[in-house]
């Protein structure tokens, strides 16, 4: 009788021994790293059900077209005070001087996404001014796009005028300047930006957004163009872009986007 506990003890024993130690193995942790940040907000992103396109710029593609595709290229480019130490892919515009020579006066440096056309949307995406700074330095988003001659533009520019810091239509004649309200300017610097657009087609709203996602710094209402392409660019300056986003919109609500 002794015998026999003292064996069922020792069988207790392992068999404890071995589910601690699968017990262990199972909540174990694996170490942190960029990349497994990067596949996790991947993950989660293709989980959510409003987004329709996504790109870091990792790789080339042919989801983009270009006015002038020579002044456009893949580039890596450092980390700058966040405390990260590996490069990052972005989508840059080095070159300042264009061959393109549009039909009306419109911006000359545009990259189009060809895929897909929307209605209402919001556009999120981080960008770096990479000119000197000067009156009309600009980055330019482009929304409604039909053709070359028919689009709507975003102009953020350094300092506002008729011509600068507004939001434009192109309607197969020169530029129209279509703002209800904007700010005296964009305040561009050495940094990251993020900016973001909501459009609604149902009501022709217009909204854009600069680092504050809550108050937009320039507004429109035009219903001239209902669907179309999104895209990113200057008029005629350079800029660097990373993490773009494009989300369908359902509901007209301009006051607050999908993601925060």
């Amino acid at each position: 009788m002794i015998r026999s506990t003292c064996l069922f003890l020792l069988m207790v024993c392992f068999v404890g021994s071995l589910s601690h130690s699968f017990c262990d193995a199972a909540v174990q942790e694996t170490p942190f790293d960029g990349k497994q940040s990067s596949d996790a907000a991947r993950a989660m992103e293709s989980k959510d059900p409003t987004l329709i396109y996504s790109t870091d710029f990792e790789v080339e593609n042919s989801d983009w077209s270009f006015t002038d595709p020579k002044c456009w290229k893949k580039d890596a480019k450092e980390p700058k005070g966040n405390g990260g130490t590996e490069k990052f892919a972005v989508l840059s515009l080095f070159q300042k001087l264009s061959e393109y020579k549009p039909k009306v006066r419109s911006p000359f440096h545009q990259a189009i996404l060809q895929t897909p056309v929307v209605e209402s949307f919001q556009l999120d995406v981080d960008v770096l001014s990479t000119h000197k700074p000067y009156g009309h330095r600009d980055v330019c988003l482009f929304l409604g796009y039909e053709n070359e001659s028919r689009f709507y533009y975003v102009h953020l520019g350094q300092k506002a005028d008729p011509h600068c810091n507004q939001i434009f239509l192109v309607n197969d004649a020169d530029r129209t300047r279509i703002s209800a309200t904007t700010t005296e300017g964009t305040p561009w610097s050495d940094s990251w930006h993020k900016v973001r657009i909501i459009r609604h087609v149902d009501t022709g709203s217009i909204a854009v957004f600069f680092d504050d996602m809550k108050t937009p710094v320039m507004t429109a209402n035009d219903k001239t163009f209902k669907a179309g392409k999104v895209g990113l660019g200057s008029f005629d300056d350079t800029a660097d872009f990373k993490s773009f986003r494009l989300r369908k919109l359902v509901a007209a609500d301009d006051s607050a986007g999908i993601k925060k």
